[in-house]
């Protein structure tokens, strides 16, 4: 992509955007919804600004990306771990791959009651779900990585006679990097729904209890500001992972 072309492509989504907020404005202004139900983004922004100039936002905030960040990172930990060693091995996979394919589809709010009754309504309840929900796109990616390594790449490694383990860690993993990446991408996405999810469940102090709390009391501008605050998240997060994944990747575009 020229960046002419990436320019082109930045300024459309912004004007999507735009068009997008000011429709909003509209049926908020002209739409006949009370306030109360449907403010426009004037307010919200401005309840926003509100929360996190004086307001209990920015703890709350904190609260959420710490237990968002720390379940994704216990997940992908685990996912490259056990998908390198099922991918690098064509028994692991026949005997395992039955198995995972049948847990996979689960919800994860099917192993909720599960969590619970070993660690209640905890935010290490939250923690475990949350590392449960997020290690799938992980671990699945590991096992496609490393199990579709190129034939070439094995005879090299038989020729300069790598064990198993230099194998995985030198030839498996690097040729895995852009399966491991977007499963990673995916997996921060899962991790933040399933906090505010979790926080929303648990009442446990985050944006999601905040954006609960705030429906229930009607204050519906606060409300928008969670739910605002919260796509800048999931947006941020994406775009340093993006960065980081086309920075490892480079090797990848000579």
């Amino acid at each position: 992509m020229t960046p002419l072309q990436r320019f082109a492509w930045y300024a459309g989504s912004i004007l999507v955007t735009l068009v997008l907020v000011a429709l909003w404005q509209a049926a908020a202004d002209h739409g006949g919804i009370p306030p109360v139900f449907l403010p426009g983004p004037d307010r919200a922004w401005n309840a926003l600004m509100t929360g996190l100039s004086s307001g209990p936002v920015v703890k709350v905030t904190g609260a959420t990306l710490r237990r968002m960040v720390l379940g994704w990172a216990l997940a992908s930990c685990a996912g490259i771990v056990v998908g390198a060693v099922i991918g690098s091995s064509r028994h692991a996979r026949e005997y395992l791959g039955p198995t995972l394919e049948m847990i996979r589809p689960v919800p994860v709010s099917a192993f909720m009651p599960i969590v619970i009754a070993f660690l209640g309504l905890s935010g290490d309840m939250v923690l475990v779900v949350v590392a449960i929900g997020a290690i799938w796109p992980v671990l699945l990616a590991t096992v496609h990585g490393v199990s579709s390594v190129e034939r070439r790449l094995v005879d090299v490694s038989r020729v300069l006679e790598l064990g198993r383990l230099q194998r995985l860690w030198k030839i498996a993993l690097p040729n895995s990097q852009p399966d491991i990446l977007a499963g990673a991408r995916l997996g921060l996405t899962v991790s933040l729904i399933l906090t505010v999810v979790g926080e929303m469940l648990t009442s446990e102090n985050g944006l999601g209890y905040y954006i609960l709390l705030e429906g229930r009391a009607f204050h519906s501008a606060n409300l928008f500001a969670g739910v605002i605050l919260l796509g800048g998240i999931g947006l941020v997060s994406n775009l340093i992972l993006q960065g980081a994944e086309a920075r490892l990747l480079r090797w990848t575009k000579r």
